[in-house]
């Protein structure tokens, strides 16, 4: 028996501390047995979004797994003893395993995001990925679905044979759609927010040296200043603060867990 994900708090979120490879092959062997398990891609916004409520913060914490995608998280995890610890994010992770998936005889369901936008996904994921298997697209309304809707769905995820269900509804919209289906679809669930526009070509990616400058966001508030103003000014410096007081508390400590 394999031991569990070691863990680092993070804010009092429980961030994955293992590197990105590692993460990616979890991932996989998870559905390649078809097993339920939600995979968070955190950043900031998330884990301050977790301190501030608590019902969302128990939505992180029940994650089976929850990847360091923001840069200042992967700062934390080494200034608390994970050294070696890389980024985890949502279009890298997207990337790794439509790269890898087919090799496994995992196929992929997409969920959420807009018609338009799934329709330039596949399109580009079936040029640069020809063998990776997509089990099926759906696109959701922005209302809540009614429960036939939603057993519909479920049905349809499951019935498709997916092993992995890629995500789109934005945070924490997206993290507590996950937590509710846990059990219920019988595949990886991945919260992917952004990385499907950005993939799909609608939204520009920061150049690496950037997104290693921990500045991605900035990057991010250029092209959607309105959307974003708001969330970044509250949560960048409620974070800093809460960093701050964790490590002159908590220098150099890393607790795994279960």
């Amino acid at each position: 028996m394999k031991p569990p994900l070691k863990k680092v708090s993070v804010v009092n979120a429980p961030v994955t501390a293992s590197p990105f490879d590692e993460q990616i092959k979890v991932i996989l062997e998870w559905a390649s047995k078809r097993l339920s398990k939600v995979v968070c891609v955190a950043n900031v916004h998330m884990v301050t979004e977790a301190h501030l409520n608590q019902d969302f913060s128990k939505v992180l914490k029940s994650a089976d797994l929850v990847t360091p995608d923001g840069m200042p998280l992967v700062w934390m995890m080494r200034l608390l003893g994970t050294q070696n610890q890389d980024r985890v994010a949502g279009l890298d992770i997207l990337l790794a395993i439509c790269k890898a998936a087919p090799t496994t005889d995992v196929s992929l369901f997409f969920v959420g995001s807009e018609t338009p936008i799934l329709d330039q996904m596949q399109a580009k994921l079936n040029h640069e990925f020809p063998n990776l298997q997509i089990a099926g697209m759906e696109p959701l309304p922005f209302r809540p679905l009614t429960p036939a809707e939603d057993e519909a769905l479920v049905q349809k995820i499951n019935g498709s044979g997916a092993g992995i269900v890629l995500v789109s509804l934005g945070c924490p919209k997206q993290e507590r759609w996950m937590a509710e289906h846990k059990d219920k679809i019988h595949a990886v669930m991945i919260g992917l927010g952004g990385a499907f526009p950005v993939y799909a070509g609608i939204c520009k990616r920061a150049p690496r040296w950037i997104r290693e400058m921990g500045m991605e966001w900035f990057y991010r508030l250029v092209q959607e200043p309105r959307r974003l103003w708001k969330r970044y000014s509250t949560t960048i410096p409620l974070f800093l603060w809460l960093a701050t007081k964790q490590l002159i508390k908590q220098p150099k400590i890393l607790r795994p867990q279960g």
